[in-house]
Order: structure tokens, then sequence, then C-alpha cells
């Protein structure tokens, strides 16, 4: 299933207003839809909007016996505070995902890494949708990983935005897909 046999443990991270607790609901609500078991747990900054924010998701097979994520396979980085705040904990040989639209250096990590710059920020844009950044992220993730697909990112939707919000479906499922493409073009 994953890097880790049986168990995904991720990291989400960037700056408050980003979406961050957004994409690592979906990809929690993703994960149990395909029958996995999953623990979701979000860390908001102080300050909310503009402040840090992070959610650690580990998925598995088997029961979890603890949320807390401190050495994970994946990490989805969405700003450079972010980068330079969770790196150094990707377990060896991880897979790191990160927003190149804000983080304009390179991450400093040996060959063993699968690192995938993905410019979310831009794509969103062209999509008409700059707050989408987050799904686009997600996508990639999702594609390099291959472990739950972008479809079934995109069926699990609905049960993650409020109704109000229903109207952003086909925005945040084209940015799912969108982000899906990164991940192929640079395998």
């Amino acid at each position: 299933m994953t890097a880790n046999g049986s168990c995904e443990e991720v990291i989400i991270a960037g700056f408050g207003g980003q979406g961050i607790i957004l994409a690592g609901k979906l990809l929690a609500q993703t994960a149990m839809e395909a029958g996995k078991e999953v623990t979701c747990m979000p860390s908001y900054g102080a300050e909310v909007r503009g402040g840090t924010a992070n959610c650690m998701v580990v998925i598995a097979d088997e029961p979890i016996a603890s949320p807390v994520v401190a050495s994970p396979d994946s990490l989805i980085v969405m700003s450079k505070a972010s980068l330079n705040k969770f790196t150094s904990r990707l377990r060896s040989g991880g897979l790191l995902v990160f927003n190149s639209s804000l983080i304009d250096v390179e991450p400093q990590l040996d060959g063993s890494f699968d690192v995938l710059a993905v410019p979310a920020d831009e794509i969103a844009v062209a999509l008409g949708s700059p707050r989408r950044a987050n799904m686009v992220a997600l996508g990639a993730y999702l594609a390099r990983r291959g472990c739950l697909g972008t479809e079934a990112a995109v069926a699990a939707l609905p049960g993650v935005l409020a109704k109000r919000y229903h109207k952003t479906l086909p925005m945040n499922a084209e940015a799912l897909r969108r982000g899906a493409l990164c991940a192929v073009r640079s395998a």
C-alpha cells in the first residue's frame, strides 16, 4: 500500500488560509471510504489565517496506536516556512511534494528521497480558482503514491465540504486532477 508497508504517515503543512486542514480531512475521508484505518490530527497556529497550520494523517490496514506523526513517510508542504520546519523529519526514502510556486529553493535532500515540485498556486490560478492550490498538491501526492487514487478523492469531496460549498465541487475536482497530471509528467 505505502512506503511503510501497511501504514502511511503524512504531514500536510503550510500557513493558515491555504486549506491545509481541508486537504488533510479529504485525505482521511478518502482513506476511510477505501476501508482503511485512519487518524487525522489538525494543528492551527495562534493567528489561524496567515499563521502556521499542519495536519497529521495516518492511514493503515490495522488499528492505529497514535495519531502523532514524528517521521512522516510523505510530506506535502505549501510554504517555505513549512519546508524548513518539517523536511528534516521526513523518513529516509520518503516523498516530498512541495509548492514550487511559493518555495523558490531546492530542498536539501539526498537522492534517496522522492521530491516532486508542483507549481500548485500557478495551476490553481490558471484554473481560475487560486484557493484550490491545496487540492492541486493533494492530487499530485495521490497520483505519486498511487494507493488511494485521485478519483477516490473526487468522490469523497462531498462528504468533506460543507453543503454551502458544494458549488465548488467541480473546481476542486479539476484541481485534484491537474495535480495528478504533475505527478505523472515528472515520474
